[in-house]
């Protein structure tokens, strides 16, 4: 289990700066939704929203939200929606951001692995984190989310997909981006997810991380002035290269972006289309 902290020091502790100047004043550090959205600030608002109604949630309900990041959906869902956060993360850079962008809100951030989680949710939410779990873990994923969401519960993943199902990460971004990463294909998800719930709906939207990663890259230049005194120039060059590379891979198709709404068997559908 501690080698789930690995990426978390390799990557997301690299310094809370960093993020600041890349990802604007959302810290939304997963693609946006560009439908209606000239800028990041509204894609990452619109992607939050999305996920708000497709989790169709309802004042005063309880929300896990696995892999928190900085607390950017967490304080979304507590300042629009009135509902309660609990958030996790394994980057103690992260959960101390998180915690200080989210005072004042019903908003809990913890440091802890996902397979430790206790208690019971009305809905649970995965922004980007899927993507960090592994292969042979998928089971004991999914196993946990059905037994942490309540009977009737619903469950929304936003994770990063490929095009097709492999057994390995790309050597480079497993090695200098992402240690223990593996990036899912739909049909490797579905297969582990159907044994707990109902795959409701499946949306991809990969051109979008396209444009998203692009407005980072943008930004990271831009802020590359004030970010030299504390990343040297090797550094700068390998972030390009991740940036504008993933940026690629979206373009070409070999990446793409998955939402899936999975919903407890015993929910009732609804008679409407999920919001797009």
């Amino acid at each position: 289990m501690g080698r789930s902290y690995q990426v978390a020091d390799a990557h997301y502790n690299l310094g809370n700066d960093l993020f600041i100047a890349m990802l604007g004043e959302t810290m939304c550090y997963s693609s946006g939704y560009w439908k209606g959205a000239d800028n990041l600030v509204q894609a990452q608002a619109n992607k939050m929203d999305l996920l708000c109604r497709k989790l169709e949630l309802q004042a005063g309900e309880h929300v896990l939200d696995i892999g928190c990041g900085w607390g950017s959906f967490a304080r979304y869902a507590a300042e629009h929606y009135s509902v309660q956060v609990t958030g996790i993360t394994v980057s103690k850079g992260q959960q101390a951001l998180a915690i200080e962008r989210c005072k004042g809100l019903p908003v809990k951030v913890l440091l802890q692995d996902y397979r430790l989680l206790e208690g019971r949710f009305d809905k649970v939410v995965s922004v980007g984190m899927f993507e960090h779990v592994g292969l042979k873990n998928y089971p004991t994923y999914f196993g946990v989310i059905h037994r942490v969401l309540k009977d009737g519960g619903l469950s929304v993943l936003h994770t990063i997909g490929t095009d097709r199902s492999l057994l390995v990460t790309d050597p480079w971004i497993g090695r200098y981006a992402f240690p223990n990463g593996k990036i899912p294909s739909l049909a490797q998800i579905v297969v582990a997810a159907e044994q707990h719930f109902l795959v409701d709906d499946v949306q991809n939207f990969g051109p979008d991380y396209d444009t998203t990663l692009m407005a980072w890259l943008q930004r990271f230049e831009q802020a590359w002035p004030l970010l030299n005194a504390n990343y040297s120039e090797q550094f700068r060059r390998m972030w390009v290269y991740y940036l504008a590379s993933c940026a690629g891979a979206f373009r070409s198709g070999s990446l793409q972006l998955f939402q899936l709404v999975l919903r407890h068997r015993n929910r009732p559908r609804p008679r409407y289309d999920a919001p797009r």
